[in-house]
């Protein structure tokens, strides 16, 4: 006997309630089945309710029988499962019915002479494209995208940055028979999609990387459509740098001077960028065709977007990042990325980029990169530690003050100039009021003021750029709620 919490957790990927057996309509829970055979494994719970409440099954027994005789009538191959009854609370008895992972997929569900294969996406079964169906093919073959052979010869092309990097990075001159160890190619000289993509000519359209910087919040545009933009392609080492290069180039470090030491800032954790950028050219699909990997700058953030979701179908904003373990799409570019030392094979590449983004100055948990996935992509995004939300008028643009302050400098001193108006002793007054947080009209009280722009432009303007005050509501500056607050000494680092 058991207790329902110690057998059921919450309907995931991993997991799917069935309150009975559903015998004539069957497709209901055999498509997860499916689904599960072609993707992670995973358990069907018989005789469980949506909310997770045990409701029993009638006969556990001919349930069983039952489940059997329309798997092995109805999935094609056969996927390994096993069966198991529990008794819940001494009242209720369900069945646990445990897909394993298939190794040789596709799995079908056959019905009136059609084959239908399903993968789980988070916590739906759903029916795989023609383009899931190749890749679930190349699995069952035990084939990657990146080690299928192409019709190009290594006479064909060249590889000069490849070699460069191997020289530059671990004093090796490569030969050929370097190329084939790698899996770069084939004994006969045939190369790969991975030797094709180290090439210098890369002929793949896919294999390119579309950098922008936008002008503002959003792709709308700000005053102009887009500050800067850059589109590279050839060998994915240069793509790899060049996307680097230009993230760097489109942002700012600002400083601080303090009595013995200046304390740099960047709007974004040097490290976390590049293992971010180095994952999305090592894991994203590349036989999806007219997709690339694409940068996306902003003034509030940095978002990463590459083709394909999570290997295994699984929603990594429901997965716990300290414990995500790693799954190669690409297994060949992932392990030359490693020799390069531009990243580690422990699968920690996610927990790195947030743990880099730490330690910059000034980090809040808010400041957390996110990651999410979906069925065809996967964004890493990022927030820029120098971004200042500050209520602005309509004649005021936001992304003008922003693009204002990041030419701007710090200082420790009350005394410091921004945007041409001086802290003062009416500052430090203000700061002072502010120890516990007060509402825009509380100060205009305290100040003696009748003008909210002159408040917002002389006083809550200067004092947020020199990160004297804050917003206690951040994401939301134009709320009704807002309030301003010091920020301490002893909360700076």
């Amino acid at each position: 006997m058991q207790a329902l919490k110690e057998i059921l957790i919450t309907e995931a990927t991993e997991h799917e309630f069935k309150s009975d057996l559903e015998v004539r309509r069957p497709k209901s829970w055999l498509k997860t089945v499916s689904a599960f055979a072609n993707s992670i494994g995973g358990t069907i719970y018989f005789g469980v309710d949506d909310t997770g409440t045990a409701v029993g099954l009638g006969d556990v027994k001919l349930a069983a029988a039952k489940i059997s005789e329309l798997i092995n009538a109805r999935i094609a191959p056969l996927p390994d499962f096993t069966l198991t009854p529990h008794r819940i609370d001494d009242k209720a008895d369900i069945l646990a019915l445990r897909i394993m992972r298939g190794e040789t997929p596709p799995y079908y569900y056959s019905a009136d002479g059609s084959l239908i294969a399903y993968i789980r996406i988070g916590d739906e079964s759903i029916r795989a494209t023609p383009h899931q169906l190749s890749e679930l093919a190349r699995r069952g073959k035990n084939l990657t995208f990146d080690s299928m052979p192409t019709d190009y010869k290594v006479s064909d092309l060249t590889f000069s940055f490849f070699n460069a990097a191997f020289k530059r990075i671990k004093k090796i001159i490569l030969t050929e028979k370097d190329y084939i160890s790698f899996g770069l190619c084939k004994t006969d000289g045939t190369l790969t999609y991975a030797g094709l993509m180290f090439s210098d000519e890369c002929p793949l359209l896919q294999s390119r990387v579309f950098c922008t910087h936008w002008d503002g919040l959003d792709k709308s545009g700000g005053v102009d459509d887009a500050v800067d933009d850059k589109e590279f392609e050839g060998d994915i080492i240069s793509q790899l740098m060049s996307s680097h290069e230009f993230i760097k180039m489109n942002s700012k470090v600002r400083w601080k001077k303090m009595s013995d030491h200046r304390i740099n800032k960047p709007d974004y954790a040097d490290r976390a960028v590049f293992e971010a950028l180095a994952n999305a050219l090592m894991h994203r699909d590349y036989s999806v065709i007219g997709s690339e990997v694409h940068v996306d700058m902003f003034d509030n953030r940095l978002e990463i977007y590459s083709p394909g979701g999570m290997p295994d179908g699984r929603l990594i904003q429901t997965l716990d990042i300290e414990n995500v373990a790693s799954t190669r799409r690409n297994p060949i570019i992932s392990e030359i990325f490693h020799r390069l030392d531009f990243v580690e094979r422990r699968g920690s590449g996610l927990k790195k980029i947030r743990n880099e983004t730490s330690y910059l100055y000034g980090y809040t948990d808010d400041f957390a990169p996110t990651f999410e996935s979906a069925q065809t992509a996967f964004h890493v995004r990022f927030r820029n530690m120098n971004y200042v939300p500050v209520e602005v008028g309509a004649d005021v643009p936001a992304q003008l003050i922003n693009h204002a302050t990041n030419h701007a400098t710090d200082h420790a001193s009350n005394h410091d100039a921004v945007h041409g108006i001086e802290l003062n002793e009416r500052h430090e007054q203000l700061l002072k009021f502010c120890s516990e947080p007060k509402s825009r009209d509380e100060i205009l009280e305290f100040l003696g003021l009748a003008n909210r722009g002159h408040l917002r432009d002389a006083y809550l303007k200067p004092l947020l750029v020199a990160e004297k005050l804050r917003l206690t509501i951040p994401e939301k500056p134009q709320s009704n709620n807002q309030k301003y607050v010091r920020i301490l000494d002893s909360q700076r680092r």
